[in-house]
């Protein structure tokens, strides 16, 4: 999807031809099946390993009920995000190459600014969450080992804060590779890794089962009273809504991903189907692992499945799956703060265009033959660094797993799920006001708010409560 892939040509004569698009632009050759890859691989990720604990907060009947609802709200928004793709005709519209320019082309105004913001600020902390959550994975693969070399004895206390460090000089590296189309090596890993560990929880979360003689714990209404106070049920209740928000937030990508689909059929028709499958087969890969994993521990089930120590055999293959997620969420980094590093860097070559501070790039010849010289460019080393700097720094400060993905999936479900796909819609589809049709969306809109904000609410609680008895740079596992 990178620019390097897109070929503008003005000769109108060209554009008509076998190798180019209505828009001048290198022939689009994404299908159903691509589409429906690049989705699956998006939305499957470490959200999957808090569900069990989501479904533990909310029993039986309404942890199964809420994931389902959420899968048919993302698909249905997906749906009608889809269809504006392209400004005005479904076929031969103005295409909208990013979800921003989306916004822009049909909303305008102040909101494309709000758009950008919400994107910019939810791609930050998910990048804090990554940085709390490679850490605690790193700390498992330590501490499983010496769980299992002293034979469970030693307690194996450790900080968590060298952990983050080691992550944040392996992006601080990663970060200087300039452009985002020179790591897809890395996202490709990524998303392997991804299927790795999640497939390891699940099939441990069976065993347990298994081994139990098919004993299935929990309850119909969750975690007891006794266990928590009221008051914590409510909050963790609100807190597992956000959880199970940020295990299917992908919508701030479906454009780009519909922009590499080919046509004819038309793009939003090819996306729908795509976006059915494959929110089909992540709500059943969902089901399967929250499932199992709150029917082998019960109210026990920990926010992190392979790292909250649910299970503890067989020890290598815990090794083997903690490994999968650090080498998944190092990836995952690159990926979702690229955007970040090239909107900075690019506002920073307009606002001063003549600094060769900024602009200038020194070609350093590289020690393996047939490789091009790397680009050194001074701002661009300084700025990805002193980020990278910062959003470890901020998860040595607050590192909760559990309520930082549930305050992702609050902060970004409403805006970038709900209320940006349904205005664009009626926008598009020049919907009346007051007619059923708009009544029923915004009141969609407005029922997804209020599930945002109560999500919210309680994972904030949830931080408050854990900095009750935190101490900054001293928390040990």
């Amino acid at each position: 999807m990178g620019e390097n892939h897109r070929v503008f040509i003005d000769n109108p004569s060209l554009n008509d031809s076998q190798c180019f698009d209505d828009d001048g632009r290198l022939k689009r050759t994404g299908t159903f099946w691509t589409a429906s890859a690049h989705i699956i691989t998006a939305v499957i990720g470490s959200g999957v390993l808090s569900l069990a604990w989501a479904i533990a907060q909310l029993g039986w009947i309404a942890g199964p009920a809420v994931m389902l609802l959420f899968s048919i709200i993302t698909f249905y928004t997906s749906c009608l995000l889809t269809d504006c793709y392209r400004t005005g005709d479904p076929v031969s519209g103005k295409r909208n190459y990013t979800y921003t320019q989306a916004v822009g082309s049909l909303l305008g105004g102040y909101k494309v600014k709000v758009c950008g913001f919400i994107q910019y600020v939810n791609l930050f902390g998910v990048s804090i969450g990554y940085t709390i959550a490679a850490s605690i994975s790193m700390m498992a693969i330590k501490w499983s080992n010496c769980f299992h070399n002293s034979g469970g004895k030693n307690p194996c206390h450790m900080s968590s804060s060298p952990y983050m460090m080691m992550f944040g000089v392996a992006e601080i590296l990663l970060s200087q590779i300039p452009d985002f189309d020179q790591i897809w090596w890395l996202s490709i890993l990524a998303a392997v890794m991804s299927f790795t560990y999640s497939g390891i929880g699940l099939a441990l979360g069976i065993a347990k089962v298994i081994a139990g003689i098919g004993t299935i714990r929990g309850s119909l209404t969750g975690i007891s009273l006794g266990t928590v106070t009221p008051a914590q049920k409510i909050w963790r209740s609100f807190r597992a809504l956000g959880d199970i928000a940020f295990a299917y937030s992908f919508s701030m990508i479906l454009i780009e991903i519909q922009d590499t689909v080919k046509s004819p059929p038309a793009e939003a028709k090819t996306m729908k189907k795509a976006t059915k499958l494959s929110i089909a087969i992540t709500t059943a890969f969902y089901m399967l692992c929250g499932c199992m994993g709150y029917a082998s521990f019960g109210d026990l089930a920990p926010d992190n499945l392979l790292t909250g120590f649910g299970f503890y055999n067989p020890f290598w293959l815990l090794d083997i799956a903690n490994a999968a997620i650090v080498i998944h969420l190092v990836g995952a980094y690159q990926v979702f703060c690229q955007p970040i590093f090239t909107f900075v860097e690019k506002w920073a070559s307009q606002r001063w265009p003549e600094s060769k501070t900024i602009t200038k790039e020194l070609k350093i010849p590289m020690p393996i033959r047939g490789y091009r010289p790397y680009k050194l460019n001074l701002f661009r080393s300084v700025w990805r660094t002193a980020f990278v700097m910062l959003t470890t720094v901020i998860s040595m400060l607050l590192p909760f797993f559990g309520d930082v993905v549930g305050i992702l999936g609050a902060f970004g479900f409403w805006p970038l799920t709900v209320y940006f796909p349904v205005e664009m819609y009626i926008e598009q589809k020049k919907i009346s006001k007051w007619s059923s049709r708009w009544i029923c969306l915004k009141m969609l809109s407005m029922s997804c708010l209020m599930i945002s904000i109560l999500a919210g609410t309680g994972s904030i609680a949830g931080v408050i409560h854990d900095l009750k008895v935190y101490k900054p740079f001293k928390t040990t596992y």
